[in-house]
């Protein structure tokens, strides 16, 4: 990636994986008669997404150095997404996790990382031009679970703050990954005051705050004054804002969900890639509004398809989609 170009770039860190979802739905694991291999891992969700809406976009992360791995950097390059801050590592597999909706429309997950190549990730790995490159340093709260990746995650914040990127924080809570439900609170809370802007979803509000509200005084508890905008996401209720001038909420688009797997991924997206054309936004709020809605449609339009990856809208859907709502 040449110089000068990158004023718009979007540099998404952490995992990428391969889900295996059942080829029946509404069947316990267990019961699954077989599965098909999704692309996966909301940071290379997101990435893909900003690519795919016409952004630029890097994924950084680590992967196996096996079929799995070199397929999904194969997918990044044919999302548009540059590779280059991949790493490959030879003694560990890329990670698995098998997916399922059940009947009651809970998904299930089962992971197979022991260790996986993501979480082997060391600083010294770290692509540092890359990161500095970054208008949008985007990550997840994974990536914090165990060192070595833990130690490169923080190293990466530090770089892209120095470098005076936006860093925008989407925990993507998955607690069948953390040792216990109080460690992935405090640990998903010990890099909240270095965020930007935070993406929850209503299920990490409640997690994260105790209460099962999403009323705007339990939200702002999780509100710092070094935030400049907190979202929380409500499925097909919309989605809610607070920034330091002005809150309120924007209505999601009605549309038939077949899997949602992947929406919140759209969603940040598409305010990234729409962010780093223009950051006034984050002071406007009607300009602000209009992103959201467009966020929130790009997040509409993955429901409406399988798989994560393969149900991120491309730039003319969204708009067709935005148009004909």
């Amino acid at each position: 990636m040449g110089g000068g170009g990158d004023g718009r770039l979007v540099v998404s860190f952490g995992e990428m994986l391969i889900d295996f979802v059942p080829t029946v739905s509404g069947l316990s694991l267990a019961e699954a008669p077989g599965f098909i291999k999704a692309p996966g891992g909301a940071p290379a969700n997101v990435a893909i997404a900003v690519a795919r809406l016409g952004g630029r976009a890097a994924f950084m992360g680590k992967l196996g150095d096996d079929e799995f791995g070199r397929m999904l950097a194969a997918i990044l390059r044919e999302n548009g997404v540059s590779d280059a801050g991949v790493t490959f590592d030879a003694g560990a597999r890329t990670a698995l996790a098998f997916v399922t909706l059940r009947s009651d429309g809970e998904r299930e997950f089962m992971f197979y990382r022991n260790p996986s190549a993501d979480m082997l990730l060391t600083p010294d790995e770290l692509d540092l031009d890359l990161i500095r490159r970054a208008k949008v340093f985007h990550y997840g709260s994974i990536s914090l679970i165990t060192e070595p990746c833990r130690s490169a995650h923080l190293k990466a914040l530090e770089v892209a703050k120095e470098a005076g990127a936006l860093l925008s924080y989407d925990p993507n809570l998955r607690l069948p990954l953390w040792p216990s439900p109080e460690e992935a609170k405090e640990k998903i809370l010990s890099i909240w005051d270095q965020a930007d802007i935070i993406k929850v979803s209503d299920v990490e509000l409640e997690f994260l705050t105790g209460k099962a509200s999403v009323e705007d005084e339990v939200a702002l508890t999780l509100w710092r004054p070094t935030l400049m905008l907190l979202l929380v996401t409500l499925g097909d209720k919309g989605c809610k804002y607070y920034t330091k001038d002005f809150r309120g909420a924007v209505d999601a688009f009605t549309v038939e969900q077949v899997d949602t797997t992947g929406a919140g991924d759209a969603f940040v997206g598409a305010l990234l890639g729409k962010l780093v054309d223009d950051m006034s936004v984050l002071q406007d709020e009607k300009k602000l509004r209009q992103v959201l809605r467009f966020a929130n449609a790009c997040g509409g339009i993955t429901t409406t398809k399988k798989g994560a990856i393969p149900a991120l809208p491309t730039l003319g859907e969204a708009l067709a989609f935005v148009e004909k709502s």
